[in-house]
């Protein structure tokens, strides 16, 4: 029988802590995940961020209570006591500070988004080579149900992708929610954006790249209606529209990537596509501050 990995969480504000946990943790659970479990956490928290602050002391109760998560005062200390680690964090411009105390060797699943600047995203990269800690990053819309092999193998011609983008008082931009679907736009799309245009509206932003193939590719983030997440692609075969499934849930999904990840050190996906998708989000929010100038990934500050 094959040794549980010992999984430490790093940062108890955000509902992906208790949903990990509960899948991990609670064999009883309809899509228990089997082969890791939740055992140590650092609750973190984030002062410049209120929908972090506001949420720690109720998901560390949760995790020590509910699925007897032994809580640490401290990241070393954590790291002492896992096999791998998940950095949870809620506000990504903690996590490059927060990775350093980590960068050990030790698999680290870093939870969206990545950075909240291609210039901490860089470093980290670059820290995570020089210590030979594995890495991966990425959105549970990645991987859900209705949106994962929507181009069914055939080459992507251009693709859609659309949800929830609201914007924050104390949050960068479209970092807060946008990063889900320009994490199912560069799942399908790949990597290789120049540039990005983003038009802002009341209601909505959308963002429009274009890839040094000359493929387009577009992210509309919504602020009306129901949080719907879904993937318009067009193929050389043929056009097909996916949305996002709740059942599997998205993090059981997830989970089937991150489990082998920890076991094996080897991210499925490519790290160019996840600094990419920072320099996308970051080149679009300087688009919309500008009013829809055309901006370069390479320049984006």
């Amino acid at each position: 029988m094959a040794q549980t990995i010992k999984i430490g969480m790093v940062g108890l504000d955000t509902s992906h802590c208790p949903a990990f946990a509960g899948l991990l943790n609670d064999e009883g659970k309809e899509y228990h995940v089997a082969g890791g479990r939740v055992v140590a956490a650092y609750p973190g928290g984030s002062d410049q961020f209120s929908n972090s602050r506001n949420r720690v002391a109720g998901y560390t109760e949760q995790l020590r209570d509910e699925y007897g998560v032994e809580i640490v005062d401290s990241i070393p200390a954590l790291v002492e006591k896992v096999d791998a680690i998940m950095l949870e964090s809620v506000d990504g411009r903690q996590h490059l500070e927060q990775f350093k105390q980590m960068a050990v060797g030790k698999p680290v699943y870093i939870d969206k988004p990545f950075t909240t600047s291609t210039a901490d995203a860089q470093v980290l990269v670059d820290l995570a080579r020089d210590t030979g800690t594995p890495i991966m990053s990425c959105s549970s819309l990645r991987y859900a149900a209705g949106i994962a092999g929507l181009d069914e193998g055939e080459a992507v011609v251009s693709c859609e992708a659309f949800g929830p983008a609201a914007l924050l008082d104390d949050y960068p931009g479209l970092f807060w929610y946008g990063i889900h679907s320009a994490e199912m736009l560069f799942s399908t799309m790949g990597a290789g954006c120049k540039q990005v245009r983003c038009m802002h509206y009341e209601d909505m932003d959308v963002a429009i790249g274009e890839w040094a193939d000359g493929r387009l590719g577009v992210m509309r983030g919504t602020r009306f209606g129901k949080y719907t997440f879904g993937c318009l692609v067009h193929t050389d075969q043929a056009t097909r529209c996916g949305m996002a499934q709740s059942t599997p849930p998205y993090y059981y999904l997830l989970l089937q990537k991150i489990l082998p990840f920890f076991e094996t050190g080897e991210s499925p996906i490519d790290i160019r596509e996840t600094l990419e998708i920072v320099a996308f989000l970051e080149a679009a929010d300087e688009s919309r501050a500008q009013g829809g100038e055309v901006i370069s990934l390479a320049t984006a500050k």
